[in-house]
Order: structure tokens, then sequence, then C-alpha cells
């Protein structure tokens, strides 16, 4: 038998990045790419603007949104994956990430703020003394006036209208004060 030498595999000199990516890895590759063009069709015109993205693929997601046919709005996502494929996806990842994350941030400042309002409405005085105690600077006088407004309504309208008032007041304060709200002991906050 005959030995190519320029074929020998010596184990001290295998190199597991000279070789070429696996037919699995090429697949989850081409799948994440084309479950990031999905994301990207989901978003509002605004955020995709905003995003570093070819002409290509701004027009292949702007046409995938106006498709209607079951069949061809599948062919067109998987056009979108091949087009994904083609670009370097880490800045879009990125700035998709740091978008969610903002959102994120909003979502928590949201639910802090509506268990202060829970917890004012119900506790009334204590409660605003504890609001003031852990974040100082706020307008107490203002939040008292609206808090007082939303203790004493009457109808089911009105203390909804009133508590989005004592809501709305609050995210304002808290968003000039940095925008960290604490968590309102007692309302389930963390």
């Amino acid at each position: 038998m005959i030995r190519d030498r320029d074929h020998h595999h010596d184990r001290d000199d295998f190199d597991p990045a000279a070789e070429p990516p696996s037919k699995s890895a090429r697949k989850r590759a081409a799948h994440a790419a084309q479950d990031l063009g999905e994301r990207l069709v989901g978003l509002r015109e605004s955020e995709l603007a905003a995003l570093p993205l070819p002409e290509r693929l701004l027009d292949a997601i702007r046409l995938a949104r106006r498709i209607t046919a079951r069949g061809g709005l599948a062919r067109q996502r998987q056009y979108i994956g091949k087009l994904m494929r083609e670009i370097d996806t880490t800045p879009i990842e990125a700035a998709l990430a740091a978008r969610e994350g903002v959102g994120a941030r909003q979502a928590e400042l949201f639910r802090r703020l509506e268990g202060w309002r829970t917890r004012l409405v119900t506790e009334g005085e204590p409660a605003l003394d504890a609001l003031c105690a852990a974040q100082p600077g706020l307008d107490r006088d203002r939040i008292g006036a609206l808090l007082a407004r939303a203790r004493g309504a009457s109808g089911d309208a009105e203390r909804a209208s009133t508590a989005r008032a004592l809501f709305r007041e609050l995210r304002r304060q808290f968003e000039a004060a940095g925008g960290a709200a604490p968590a309102a002991p007692g309302s389930g906050g963390a």
C-alpha cells in the first residue's frame, strides 16, 4: 500500500478552526439568520430605519410585510435569511439588544410606578411619606394633591381618570429625577 505523504494526518497538526463548518453548524447559522430576519420584519418602520441595514435587505423586509400568501411569505423569509447570511449581523443584533434592553428598563419602571400608585391610592399619606423617603427630591405637594383627588374620587370613571393622572405625574417626576423608581414595599415590587 502506498501512502500519500501530503494527505497524512498528524494529530499534533490538527486545527479545528481550519476545518469548514459542519452541515449542522451551517444549518444553525442559517436558522439564526432567518430568525433575526423575522424579528426585523416585526419591527415598526421607524425602528427599522434606525438600524444599519443594506438597501436590498430593507426592500426585502418591506416586501415581506405586504405579502399575505403563506407560501410566498415563507419564501420571502428564506430570502431574507439568505441576505442576512451575506452580511455581518453583529451590529444589527447589538442594536436590537440595546432596543430590547431599553424596553425592559421601561417595563420595570412602569411596573414600579404602578406599584407606587396602587400603594398610594390604597394607603394614602403613610405611603406618600415612604415614597418621599425612598426618593428625595419629589414634589410632595403636587403628588399629594393628585393623591387626594384620587382617594376622594366617587365614580369608577373619575377614580380611573385620577389614578392615571397620578401615574403620569409619578412617571414625569421619576424621569426628571433620573428614571429609577424604588420598588414599592408591599406592592409586589422587588
